[in-house]
């Protein structure tokens, strides 16, 4: 895992955290959230939109896959403060995009006061809960994506 950049804003132990409360908000619904990080977009991705750099690493982590269309991604660009979620189709089915502008909003000023831990465990954390009310786990629910966080 390429961290050296990432020490400047979340340690070693953040990112464990991090990844401890996606397990735990996964194990009680059947959504799958992924966090993926990068330092900033690379040359072939200049001429692209942050929501379009985060559509694609959507698709390339397979959060499509998923039985329900149940996967979120929360895609970060750290040096140049930007950050996109993305939510599949069932999710947006039943969740409206003033929930998921809240949501952006709420993670924006914490990064905005350099919260960046607190701010992505919030983030998951609220986003557990509207998927623990829409997507309760089922009864045959497998974690069908790794709930390890992405850092390229």
């Amino acid at each position: 895992m390429p961290i050296n950049y990432i020490k400047k804003f979340l340690s070693k132990d953040d990112l464990e955290d991090i990844q401890n409360e996606i397990s735990k908000v996964e194990n009680k619904t059947s959504g799958e959230i992924r966090l993926c990080i990068k330092l900033k977009r690379g040359f072939h991705e200049r001429k692209y939109s942050t929501r379009e750099i985060a559509l694609h690493e959507f698709y390339k982590l397979g959060m499509d896959n998923t039985r329900d269309k149940t996967g979120v991604l929360i895609f970060v660009l750290f040096k140049e403060k930007k950050f996109e979620i993305v939510a599949d189709e069932g999710i947006n089915k039943k969740i409206s995009k003033d929930t998921w502008t809240k949501l952006s909003s709420e993670l924006s000023g914490a990064f905005s006061n350099r919260h960046y831990k607190n701010g992505l465990i919030d983030c998951i954390t609220n986003i557990g809960d509207i998927l623990v009310k829409e997507f309760p786990v089922k009864e045959d629910d497998i974690n069908e994506l790794p709930d390890e966080i992405v850092i390229e």
